[in-house]
């Protein structure tokens, strides 16, 4: 037994202790708009007391564990109904909204009822450009942003979900499932949009995120599992496909990157 334990200790002392995960913004146009994630911080005033939560490791740890991504958008939605009783996206302030009503269906979607998790809550669906980039195996997590308390309460739930970064470069999807259809969702640029969390094969392991170029063979792999969501509804089934044919190397950071 105690041959065991110093062999995992050995082994652990051998490991590195932090993963690099690369994003990039892979826009044409309006790139300076989107906000380059950043790691979660407490906006509190420092408390000197020994005891305050702010000392507290675990507490520390698990923030230390969340990047934000921030909202680029300043909207005012409504969920309205057409002349036949289906129901419709409306953008509350119409001329005088940030957004351009000409751009609207650029930017998001209201899924078609039969799509819909449940048939009284429609769902949302914006498309951003963040795209994650790691030759480790590192699996993502997109989480609504649960640690920030909000000044506009969302009436709704983020759509969350998980795959494998490493194999899967694809765009992020904000997904919205509106639960008060009563109410209004109202988006405010600079507000936490989700949070982004990782798991590694050592659940020590810290995680580095960095902007990432977007190089000839990112974007070939990226172009092999691209839409392939439209053809079929198991894509966990295409892992094993990518991880055969993904390169050695995709990471490779920008040399301006801040670490």
């Amino acid at each position: 037994m105690l041959t065991k334990l110093y062999s995992r200790r050995e082994k652990v002392k051998k490991m590195k202790r932090t993963i690099d995960v690369g994003w990039v913004i892979k826009t044409q146009k309006t790139d300076i708009m989107w906000y380059e994630p950043e790691p979660f911080r407490q906006n509190v005033p420092v408390n000197p007391n020994a005891k305050s939560v702010q000392k507290c490791p675990s507490a520390i740890d698990f923030d230390n564990r969340h990047f934000v991504v921030k909202c680029p958008y300043d909207l005012h939605l409504r969920i309205g109904k057409t002349a036949d009783g289906k129901p419709q996206l409306l953008n509350v302030q119409g001329n005088n909204s940030a957004v351009r009503p000409s751009v609207m269906n650029q930017i998001m979607m209201l899924h078609p009822q039969e799509e819909w998790r449940h048939p009284e809550r429609p769902l949302l669906q914006f498309v951003t450009p963040y795209i994650l980039v790691a030759d480790d195996p590192v699996w993502v997590n997109q989480l609504p942003p649960y640690l920030d308390f909000l000044k506009t309460h969302r009436p709704g739930v983020m759509v969350s979900g998980r795959f494998p970064a490493h194999l899967w470069p694809r765009p992020f999807m904000w997904a919205f499932e509106w639960h008060d259809i009563n109410s209004d969702l109202i988006l405010r640029r600079g507000e936490p949009w989700f949070y982004l969390r990782f798991e590694t094969e050592d659940p020590t392991m810290n995680i580095r995120m960095v902007e990432a170029e977007w190089t000839e063979e990112v974007a070939a792999f990226a172009q092999s599992i691209l839409d392939v969501s439209n053809f079929t509804n198991r894509t966990y089934s295409l892992f094993r496909a990518a991880e055969s044919k993904r390169p050695i190397n995709l990471l490779k950071p920008k040399a301006s990157s801040k670490t």
